[in-house]
């Protein structure tokens, strides 16, 4: 098995630099960092005296939960199509 290359990749999120080191290619960890960061600008405009701490965790929450309901749509899809054989 051969070994990945590590990068490391400097991203703005919630207005703060952060470097991100990782196996995913460059661009792909810059896309997930702006998504975030819409996340980020969106909790933070709905609730202005929020602490970026707070947006951050609901943010978290908010993508945790939306990810937990594609996992159980993909379910539901796979055993519909385990029933259709």
């Amino acid at each position: 098995m051969a070994s990945r290359e590590m990068k490391t990749v400097s991203v703005r999120i919630g207005g703060v630099e952060h470097r991100i080191r990782g196996e995913a290619p460059g661009e792909y960890i810059e896309y997930l960092a702006q998504q975030v960061d819409k996340e980020m600008s969106r909790v933070s405009k709905s609730h202005p005296n929020i602490t970026k701490t707070r947006a951050a965790i609901l943010v978290a929450l908010n993508m945790a939960d939306e990810l937990e309901k594609l996992k159980n749509e993909y379910q539901e899809l796979v055993e519909l199509m385990d029933e259709a054989q």
